[in-house]
């Protein structure tokens, strides 16, 4: 088999991006990657990705979910995907461990915002929902508000106070999860005291 038939293989069966230690493992050499992609049989997305010249543009989903699927929907994205916010994001905001590889960020078709999370509430309200067709991590609606809190300082005051009225009303809200998360992040007070207000305005 020709290297350009098993790197298109490669790339197809990867669901429109490989990466280049799938073609090593193929038996293809980083040269060979490195003149496939000069002589433009493959096209280069970011450091170590590649696609097919060929291939239609994709969408901004799936390419967080291949290129950035270790990260998590968070902030102003996630506010805005469960209906607390009607702005829609300019970038995406992404939620990644503060170990995560400063160079796998380098993405230069999406727009992002990075939130680097200490690795012990990482993982705090990560779930899993629909994005324009394409299955992403994201922060349920508990460690979103939680986030509003977390980091006041960074986002608009109109914002804030229509996330938190927005949940409030929102039938979806799970209380018992917002004080646990609230609790292991250190928001407690801070969040409780301003949700008994807004709920019982």
């Amino acid at each position: 088999m020709q290297k350009i038939d098993i790197v298109r293989e490669i790339i197809v069966n990867s669901g429109g991006i490989a990466k280049t230690a799938q073609f090593i493992k193929a038996g293809l050499t980083t040269f060979d990657v490195a003149n496939l992609c000069n002589n433009g049989y493959i096209k280069r997305i970011r450091q170590g990705y590649y696609q097919l010249p060929e291939t239609k543009n994709m969408n901004e989903e799936q390419l967080i979910s291949i290129l950035l699927s270790g990260g998590i929907v968070c902030m102003e994205s996630a506010l805005f995907h469960y209906g607390y916010s009607d702005f829609s994001p300019r970038k995406w905001t992404i939620a990644v461990p503060r170990t995560f590889s400063r160079s796998k960020l380098k993405i230069d078709k999406i727009s992002t915002k990075i939130y680097y999370i200490q690795n012990s509430q990482f993982e705090i309200g990560k779930t899993v929902d629909d994005f324009n067709g394409v299955k992403l991590a994201v922060y349920d609606r508990e460690r979103t508000i939680c986030d509003c809190f977390k980091y006041k300082a960074k986002i608009d005051n109109e914002l804030f106070n229509k996330a938190i009225n927005n949940y409030a009303i929102d039938d979806k809200k799970n209380l018992t999860n917002l004080s646990k998360y609230s609790k292991k992040m250190k928001l407690y007070k801070k969040v409780i005291d301003l949700m008994e207000v807004v709920l019982n305005g």
